[in-house]
């Protein structure tokens, strides 16, 4: 009785650990990100797809969104080394295998060069 305890408590911890999601090269960054938008700082954002549509704090994220004549696109940002960056970022409608859908990215973006 007194070794399967420690041994459930053992189990129990790499399960735990079993089951975070896998992080990719940027810090705070989940695998499954959409390329070339995780770690971006604000304003590398604001280049890209132009000043948001709506802009909401909560707790330290900051949320971004950007709404396109077929999408909307959301960016999470976190505090991380010189300021503000995206770990996140989700579209609706979603993508086939991640939360993003690179198709409405890439419309966001073109409406922001134009614009």
């Amino acid at each position: 009785m007194r070794i399967r305890l420690p041994l459930l408590l053992v189990c129990a911890g790499l399960a735990a650990c079993a089951s975070q999601p896998p992080r990719s090269g940027v810090p705070g960054v989940q695998i499954g990100e959409p390329p070339g938008i995780a770690g971006l700082a604000a304003s590398e954002v604001k280049a890209s797809f132009g000043e948001p549509s709506f802009v909401r704090k909560d707790g330290s994220a900051e949320i971004w969104r950007y709404d396109g004549q077929t999408c909307r696109a959301f960016f999470f940002f976190y505090p991380g080394g010189t300021g503000e960056v995206v770990r996140h970022v989700e579209t609706l409608p979603r993508g086939t295998t991640i939360a993003a859908d690179t198709t409405c990215l890439d419309a966001l973006r073109g409406r922001a060069k134009v614009s």
